[in-house]
């Protein structure tokens, strides 16, 4: 491509961002005088890109407002990147409706050149996965953008709630931040009606609109890690307390953030985290049969501090694999 040629596009893209451009920003952003800049305008108005000159102490040239370019042109790498990011998204459950990513996969798809569709094609169908997409819980698009307009302007909401037992609410809501977790959509913030941290599925909210005000958001604060907290230490019907003698590295191998809190069994100096030593790790859990397996995969030194039907079920595994192993 020529350089007069990339400088016309670089032109269209200056003008593509909105409002009057004079001639000389024009210029000493594009590296020419102003007669060039005039020269390089009525190029794009013989390729029938309206531009206007504006006249006046601040003119300069803008688009015809109301125009609007033709459809974008991807090389080679940018189509296969939306392609891939498009089939990722439908498996992910990173998406708003149930057929999007595949209508706008489709669209993209047809107006490829045919040299270019057939060799993306060759790599769709070549394209394995080592596991089946599960049933994925799709927000609704416009509660999942007005929530993410409050989140940016800091804008208090009100949602229409359905929590896990059916029950329905309608709620205000400081949102900080949307995360995407296990194939879902979730949003944390405060309930300023009773001061609380609260964590919401945005599949879950029928509806949310924006109020009067603005708030603060704390300092520091991280929604991702905000949430995968809020999933270790929920309510369910057991609360499980360990030692385990090891590092934070090991444990997390078994037991992600998501899962279990860890923490030092008695406060000391500050450590290596690579030490090995006794930590404590809290979780809770709806059932306790998935954990002994779990416990015996760290392959660490452990104490149950509660309860005892978790101590019960490790020892029921323990005679198990043992009964196993001397059978001949």
């Amino acid at each position: 491509m020529s350089r007069p040629t990339v400088r016309v596009l670089t032109l269209l893209g200056l003008l593509q961002s909105g409002g009057i451009r004079t001639v000389a920003e024009l210029a000493e952003r594009l590296g020419v005088d102003g007669r060039t800049v005039r020269r390089y305008v009525d190029q794009l108005n013989d390729l029938e890109v309206p531009v206007e000159a504006v006249r006046g102490r601040y003119g300069g040239y803008r688009l015809a407002p109301g125009y609007r370019l033709p459809p974008l042109m991807l090389s080679d790498d940018e189509a296969l990147a939306v392609l891939l990011g498009l089939v990722a998204s439908r498996r992910g459950g990173l998406t708003t409706a149930d057929t999007a990513g595949e209508t706008a996969a489709a669209k993209i798809r047809r107006v490829l050149p045919e040299r270019l569709a057939h060799r993306l094609d060759t790599v769709l169908e070549s394209l394995a996965f080592t596991a089946s997409p599960g049933p994925f819980a799709i927000p609704d698009s416009e509660v999942l953008l007005t929530v993410a307009d409050a989140v940016r302007h800091r804008r208090p909401l009100s949602i229409r709630y359905t929590d896990r037992d059916g029950r329905r609410s309608e709620r205000p809501l400081h949102a900080y931040g949307i995360v995407s977790h296990a194939d879902r959509w979730y949003v944390t913030g405060t309930d300023p009606e009773i001061g609380e941290d609260r964590t919401f599925r945005l599949d879950r909210i029928a509806a949310a609109r924006t109020l009067p005000g603005s708030f603060e958001v704390p300092t520091g604060l991280d929604p991702a890690q905000r949430v995968l907290s809020g999933f270790a230490t929920a309510e369910y019907r057991y609360a499980v307390t360990l030692r385990i003698h090891g590092t934070v590295d090991q444990i997390r191998a078994r037991l992600p953030a998501s899962v279990a809190s860890v923490e030092e069994a008695a406060p000391t100096a500050r450590v290596d985290p690579g030490i090995e030593r006794w930590l404590r790790v809290e979780l809770r859990a709806e059932t306790l049969d998935w954990l002994p397996p779990v416990l015996a995969s760290l392959d660490r030194p452990f104490v149950i501090e509660r309860p005892d039907e978790l101590r019960n079920l490790v020892i029921t595994l323990a005679e198990r694999l043992a009964s196993c192993a001397r059978q001949a």
